[in-house]
């Protein structure tokens, strides 16, 4: 029975050692030896604003407020309480 030319177990030596070679790093740029910038943060305002990005969050996981499927803004304004004080029940 004659071998099939196109059979993976054929594959010349050469092709798997190149599959098998790491690719060639890339240098690093020298040009940064300076220390890092370091900025003045206040961390009580980046506290409450994680606290309040954290709230939108959990309150778009509702549904009718996520989408705005209420007509009028009154509606709108108390599915978002009920949300809140559910939010704040948990």
């Amino acid at each position: 029975m004659a071998k099939n030319p196109n059979s993976v177990r054929q594959t010349p030596p050469i092709v798997s050692a190149n599959l098998r070679r790491k690719p060639p790093s890339i240098a690093r740029r020298t040009g940064y030896d300076c220390a890092p910038l370091q900025l003045a943060i206040d961390l009580d305002v980046y506290k409450w604003r994680h606290l309040i990005e954290n709230f939108f969050c959990k309150l778009k996981e509702f549904k009718r407020v996520a989408m705005r499927s209420d007509k009028t803004d009154t509606s709108f304004a108390a599915m978002i309480s009920l949300a809140a004080a559910i939010i704040n029940s948990r």
